[in-house]
């Protein structure tokens, strides 16, 4: 069982959960910790990057952990401030990249979560609800995220669905 409360933000790409996600982390206390998966692999990801490092003000600490997001919680716990992890998409991806074993990772951050004291909000790009895709990678990739999600849904206090900016609570 947690220790903490811990939040699950979920939403097709521009949907509004990262601000949504800030918004709830912020409620929780006037300090947070943001920790970052993305990797800037091109222009136009250093320009998504910095348009929410922008959005977010002098009540975030920003870290950035492409891989190892479960030893990075661990060491986030002692900052006895609240979590917020943007996104769980962009961490499989990298896993991909780097040939990691997805699915043990996985397990090992369900392990973790369970024995952090300080809330952690997660964000993540719902994509199992399009065509099945025509390459073995994608569909992959919408495999491993898909039972990541039910994995993090089922280990979580609250589930949000964001469709065009609005969230509809599914969990909690």
């Amino acid at each position: 069982m947690s220790i903490a409360r811990h939040y699950f933000v979920l939403g097709g790409a521009r949907s509004g959960k990262s601000l949504f996600a800030e918004k709830l982390t912020l409620n929780l206390a006037p300090s947070c910790s943001y920790l970052a998966t993305a990797r800037i692999w091109d222009d136009e990801m250093r320009d998504r990057i910095n348009e929410h490092k922008v959005r977010r003000g002098d009540e975030w600490l920003g870290f950035e952990e492409p891989i190892e997001l479960s030893h990075q919680l661990k060491i986030l716990n002692d900052q006895k401030q609240p979590v917020l992890v943007d996104c769980l998409t962009m961490w499989v991806t990298n896993l991909m990249m780097e040939e990691q074993d997805v699915e043990a990772a996985s397990d090992e951050l369900i392990d973790v979560l369970k024995t952090l004291s300080v809330p952690v909000v997660f964000v993540s790009n719902e994509v199992g609800q399009g065509i099945v895709p025509d390459n073995k990678m994608a569909r992959k990739f919408i495999d491993h995220t898909g039972l990541l999600h039910q994995k993090i849904s089922q280990a979580v206090d609250e589930v949000y669905f964001l469709t065009a900016g609005l969230p509809s609570k599914l969990k909690g």
